[in-house]
């Protein structure tokens, strides 16, 4: 896998393997999941190849462009560790399920999209908007035996059957066998390879850049990081149900940030938990950071040791690979499902898929987010409008104690009860204006907020308001029933500073029995 994400990302395989084995190492000593695998992941992957590309296209040469993408690294891991910092590890995944699903689709359908130039056996076309416009192009010169020797990977990849995968992972079989096809029954195919690469340990690198890269360089990060944490701490959420035990989220995003900041100043991928490889360590029998820290310096001597062979690897086997990866990480279930339960769902979701391919990850999310987020105000606005209820006579679907409608109907329709229920958001402000603006000819206003649990300030605004226009045409103004933060705001707000003492408290019943004893005898 780590080969596989370094070649898709770089052309070398060596910051796959290397960020394989530092982000491994680093992740298990500080993280707060002890049986959690961190590693490139495929999302972190398709990112940080688009980071590339991106400052490729900026930056004066190659060896610039990638001295930047890794200090973009870095300062997603810095990211990460003030998510951590300040609390809010707990905050990060709670974005909706339509979003997670349509990004994660969306960069699952990326990574399919960038193997597709060497699982035709042809070079890379530039990003994803290149290979798909090339796409006919690399269909006409699609490479016979590089194709089939892609074909037989992702076959195994399928097919292998699952008493097998217990004592061998399917991506290490399919890389052996194909590497093991391409110098036997290929071997004279000219088949591509990965490049040479040198295997001895990485050395620090401490990156020197100017504001103006700087500031060019901090939304890719934030970008990057924020992708970092949500991929970890889903991974975190799997690892807990599986263990039955809670991690700690934010000492998990400081773990992960120091991590991938140990990996950009050693030119290593960015990472974040594994699932795949966190489940396998669950049921291996890994409890503790202990089976991290054994298979990131068990990886790191495969590496050194096994670097000479890997320039016999097909690029084709690599492209298969990453490709079911890609395929892999595409929401399916929930895809299959999205417009059965809910159109609006459907539509957030695929639109989230189209921009993260076609324009970008931060576009995509904060569309999405921002959509998703209106239209849920939207629905809590309406269900919330529904307990703003304006009450003149006992006819009214309202439970009220008896007492309480024989005083209503003694009024005869000039003491009206301004009934707020559950949590006034600021959607919530339209209807008390409405209803408010929807009174007719009263003498007195009760004003109960005695079900009310939490007042934003905007809807704060439309009751001091209501309270204003009641007290300018001349209505007598009762407000009960404000208690807690409630309270606070309307104080804060000096509008109980409006009314009269014995006009404001916490009981219904005395405001309406004072408010039909202040009417006039004649009516």
């Amino acid at each position: 896998m780590a080969l596989a994400f370094g070649v898709a990302a770089t052309g070398d395989p060596a910051p796959g393997l290397w960020g394989a084995v530092i982000i491994g190492l680093v992740a298990s000593l500080f993280g707060g999941t002890p049986t959690l695998i961190s590693e490139p992941t495929g999302p972190m992957t398709v990112v940080f190849t688009s980071v590339i590309l991106s400052l490729t296209s900026t930056a004066p040469d190659k060896e610039t462009a990638m001295a930047m993408a890794f200090t973009v690294v870095i300062l997603a891991g810095i990211f990460q560790i003030l998510f951590g910092v300040f609390r809010l590890g707990r905050y990060v995944t709670q974005m909706p399920y339509t979003v997670i699903s349509g990004f994660m689709s969306g960069i699952g359908a990326i990574l399919v999209i960038l193997q597709l130039p060497a699982f035709f056996g042809q070079e890379a076309s530039g990003g994803v908007i290149g290979t798909l416009t090339s796409l006919p192009t690399l269909m006409a010169g699609i490479q016979p035996m590089e194709l089939t020797l892609a074909l037989i990977t992702v076959a195994i990849l399928w097919l292998t059957p699952s008493g097998i995968k217990k004592f061998c992972p399917p991506q290490l079989l399919a890389l052996v066998l194909g590497t093991l096809l391409s110098i036997t029954l290929f071997q004279d195919a000219g088949l591509k390879t990965i490049p040479a690469f040198n295997a001895e340990l990485p050395t620090l690198q401490i990156p020197n850049y100017s504001g103006g890269q700087i500031r060019l360089m901090f939304v890719d990060a934030a970008v990057l990081g924020m992708l970092g944490c949500i991929d970890a701490l889903l991974t975190s959420v799997v690892a807990d149900s599986l263990t039955r035990t809670e991690h700690d989220s934010n000492k998990e995003l400081v773990g992960q940030g120091f991590a991938n900041i140990a990996s950009g100043l050693f030119g290593g991928l960015p990472g974040a938990g594994a699932t795949m490889g966190t489940v396998v360590n669950i049921q291996a029998g890994g409890r503790s950071a202990l089976s991290g820290l054994i298979r990131a310096l068990i990886l790191m001597v495969v590496v050194l040791a096994a670097a000479p062979l890997a320039s016999t690897i097909p690029l084709a086997v690599l492209a298969g690979i990453a490709l079911k990866v890609g395929i892999d990480i595409i929401d399916w279930d929930f895809l299959q499902r999205a417009h059965h339960l809910s159109v609006k769902a459907a539509v957030i979701t695929y639109g989230v898929i189209a921009l993260t391919v076609l324009v970008d990850l931060i576009t995509a999310v904060g569309i999405g987010v921002f959509v998703a987020n209106v239209l849920t105000i939207d629905r809590m606005s309406a269900l919330q409008s529904r307990k703003v209820k304006t009450i003149s006579t006992a006819d009214d679907d309202v439970e009220l104690s008896s007492e309480e409608q024989q005083l209503l109907d003694q009024a005869s329709g000039k003491v009206l009860l301004f009934q707020l229920a559950g949590p006034m958001i600021f959607g919530v402000a339209k209807a008390i204006a409405r209803e408010h603006n929807a009174i007719g000819n009263c003498r007195v206003v009760v004003f109960d907020l005695s079900e009310v649990s939490h007042m934003g300030v905007t809807a704060a605004i439309a009751l001091e308001n209501a309270v204003k226009e009641a007290i300018e045409v001349g209505r007598e103004v009762f407000l009960v029933g404000a208690s807690g933060s409630t309270e606070k705001r309307l104080e804060k707000m000096k509008l109980l500073e409006r009314l009269p003492e014995q006009n404001i408290g916490s009981d219904r019943l005395t405001a309406l029995r004072l408010a039909v004893e202040g009417l006039p005898m004649n009516g």
